[in-house]
């Protein structure tokens, strides 16, 4: 089993074709090839983290076929975005706000927002986050991993940490 790491996928939401720039002419061609890099990246047995802004304004049905249709055991830390249905919809094997765990020997914080300070910080634990769709400026131990940072697909930790000032950006 393997841990994935993503954030910010924002299905069905047509505004961030324009806001983020994301290289697709409609919205259905965008979240096929999210649902598609997702699989390709994710085995059933591993474990994703998706760390906020899943979808917004979705109904239940698309939320869960969407679930559905994603590899992998998927654990909802809530974004701004993140309404009921999705926090509600079957398919999460948890929904929280903000968690630690513990990842390859590495102690991580995983919220949606990139915090100044965090739990341990000065002990060397990691900030795992999502909401700024790769526009902040690097902070040590802070790592954005929304997909529009890593070709909009999940990331293990090893990647995050041998990739640090390179951007993944795909000519899609």
């Amino acid at each position: 089993m393997t841990v994935f790491f993503t954030s910010d996928t924002h299905f069905g939401d047509p505004r961030v074709l324009r806001v983020d720039k994301r290289p697709f002419k409609i919205i259905p061609a965008h979240d096929e090839a999210l649902i598609e890099r997702w699989n390709a990246t994710v085995s059933t047995d591993d474990e994703v983290w998706h760390l906020g802004d899943f979808t917004l304004q979705t109904e239940t049905a698309r939320i869960e076929e969407l679930l559905e249709r994603l590899q992998g055991r998927k654990n909802l830390i809530s974004g701004n975005n993140d309404g009921p249905a999705t926090l509600s919809a079957r398919g999460w094997e948890s929904v929280q706000t903000y968690a630690e765990v513990e990842v390859n020997g590495r102690n991580l914080v995983l919220c949606h927002y990139p915090f100044r300070t965090w739990h341990n910080m000065s002990r060397g634990w990691i900030d795992l986050h999502g909401h700024s769709h790769g526009r902040l400026a690097h902070k040590t131990r802070q790592y954005d991993v929304g997909v529009d940072v890593w070709d909009y697909r999940p990331v293990t930790l090893s990647m995050i940490l041998n990739s640090r000032l390179h951007r993944w950006k795909s000519a899609s």
